[in-house]
């Protein structure tokens, strides 16, 4: 996460946004009032989506409980069969 004023974002615009999108990198806009975080869109999207997937009890307990079981150890692997289209 990088901190920046105001007057240098405006002045490197194009060379945060690029750290940005690219390098998948947080921005905090400093400003003398309230402060601005700027994120890529793949990074707000992924925000969402965690967001929903964490919003709802259901899927929130399986996936504390899938966590439980491979921090535990319980996974097991499994060839992948290729399946032919007909």
């Amino acid at each position: 996460m990088t901190a920046v004023n105001y007057s240098q974002f405006r002045e490197h615009l194009k060379s945060y946004m690029d750290r940005v999108t690219e390098d998948f990198e947080t921005l905090i806009v400093t400003r003398k009032t309230k402060n601005v975080v700027v994120i890529s869109e793949d990074a707000y999207n992924n925000l969402l989506e965690n967001l929903h997937l964490m919003s709802e009890k259901a899927n929130y307990d399986w996936l504390v409980e899938s966590i439980a079981q491979v921090e535990a150890g319980q996974t097991q692997v499994h060839e992948l069969i290729e399946v032919e289209d007909d």
